[in-house]
């Protein structure tokens, strides 16, 4: 089927520009060049350099891109067909594009690129879940009254958890739980005795009696799993991140502000995401969670995708699903409902047609403030620590994440991760604690801590 009868709609391509052009971004554009209706020739990163090389590598003749520092460059090169790479979102706000893809994946940057493009009129699809888990709902609200949109993205967790959560209910399956797998599997070698997972490898032997225990109580199972395998990591903090955005869209909440994040295989998620009376992890409905992907060399990836849990509710339906492989919990009343995959940039385009001809987010049309991401001390950190984040996962040394119910920043309240981000202690965290508003010596120049106090204007 193609988009102009999926969509059921005959249009011309929707123009937008893509902020952050690597992992999700340079995806995003190589897709884009190929999808109907979607038009994407603006390209910004730090430097317009590295637009232009991405834009390069990706088979636009250097001819065709023109370096833009100004506004009349860029309407100079947008009137002449050109493809446009540029250093500052602000010099292309004036050009005719529908839909701003902010993908840096930097809190600050991120939070001034979705602003100044709200307030110029775009749609804004916010790929930058470290913007979105400290004022998503502040910027969509932004977004309403300048009748635009904010919205998450297919081919990221966050939107592709919304989208089957809500496709369970509006087929009327009593939701149990909700989540996503985490980044990386963990891969049990049976033949060498090893676990590996993105590229760590560790010996435990011991490790073959629990990849199909005899006894299966879930708490045991997840304990000694987790226990064995300790020297790799279990909680990440993009994971808890991802889950925000969930909770804030559709008003889920967490068992608890860790998450149970299990080692589980795929046939066992129904298990463990069951109630505690059904023998699972859970003391709450409706609550969110991730999983860690057990499995043996050349078995099935869950390849990072998201699941629902539901009660079965009509035994023998689900036990001829059950006899057809679906997954479903040992006593036969929870099922696992998944989507195998997220593709990040390559399956974006649904989100972005969805708001560029439709005018419907992929996410909550209302997100509400209900989680808030917070810094936690897993050791005692002394006063003057800059609280530096780094790598692929934005990790703080000694600190870890936790979700808990959204609060009005306060001199007490726990500070959201990414205000914490890069910031000096003013005083001494023990181990243990939560990091406080009132610890971390917060830039009263930030745009993002600006956005939030506005946030908590709105709606506390």
């Amino acid at each position: 089927m193609n988009y102009h009868s999926y969509f059921g709609i005959d249009a011309e391509a929707v123009e937008c520009c893509i902020v952050g052009t690597g992992g999700f971004g340079r995806s995003f554009l190589a897709q884009s060049l190929k999808t109907p209706l979607l038009s994407t020739r603006i390209a910004v990163d730090l430097k317009a350099g590295t637009a232009a090389e991405v834009l390069c590598g990706l088979g636009i003749d250097h001819a065709k891109i023109a370096l833009c520092n100004t506004v009349a460059e860029a309407r100079a090169a947008w009137d002449n067909g050109l493809f446009i790479a540029t250093g500052d979102i602000s010099i292309v706000l004036e050009l005719p594009i529908a839909v701003v893809v902010e993908a840096t994946g930097h809190p600050e940057a991120g939070a001034r690129h979705a602003r100044l493009a709200i307030d110029a009129g775009k749609h804004v699809a916010l790929v930058s879940k470290e913007v979105d888990s400290v004022v998503g709902p502040g910027l969509s609200l932004r977004a309403r009254r300048n009748n635009v949109i904010v919205t998450p993205v297919d081919g990221d967790q966050p939107s592709l958890l919304m989208g089957l959560i809500t496709w369970a209910e509006v087929l009327g399956l009593e939701i149990v739980s909700a989540g996503k797998a985490s980044e990386y599997d963990i891969v049990f070698d049976p033949a060498l005795g090893t676990l590996n997972s993105n590229g760590k490898v560790i010996e435990v032997p011991e490790f073959a009696e629990w990849i199909e225990p005899a006894n299966f109580e879930t708490s045991v199972v997840a304990a000694k799993r987790a226990g064995i395998a300790s020297a790799l990591p279990q909680r990440a903090v993009p994971d808890l991140c991802e889950l925000t955005l969930v909770a804030n869209a559709m008003g889920f909440q967490v068992d608890r502000s860790d998450l149970h994040a299990p080692i589980a295989r795929i046939s066992e998620v129904a298990d463990f995401f069951s109630p505690q009376t059904s023998g699972g992890l859970l003391k709450a409905q409706k609550t969110l969670d991730v999983f860690h992907c057990l499995r043996l060399p050349g078995e099935v990836s869950f390849a990072g995708g998201v699941f629902v849990t539901v009660r079965c509710d009509d035994a023998p339906t689900w036990q001829m699903l059950a006899e057809k492989g679906h997954v479903v919990s040992r006593k036969g009343d929870i099922a696992m409902l998944y989507i195998p995959r997220h593709l990040l940039g390559v399956e974006a385009a649904t989100s972005i047609l969805e708001v560029g001809l439709r005018g419907v987010s992929s996410g909550a049309a209302e997100p509400q403030p209900v989680i808030d991401l917070v810094a936690h001390a897993d050791a005692d950190i002394a006063a003057g620590t800059i609280l530096t984040a780094s790598g692929h996962h934005h990790s703080i040394v000694n600190v870890s994440a936790r979700m808990v119910p959204a609060a009005r920043l306060s001199q007490e309240a726990p500070v959201p991760f990414y205000l914490a981000a890069n910031r000096k202690l003013k005083r001494p965290v023990l181990a243990g604690q939560p990091i406080l508003c009132g610890d971390v010596d917060l830039d009263e120049s930030s745009e993002l801590l600006t956005l939030r106090r506005q946030q908590d204007e709105a709606f506390f």
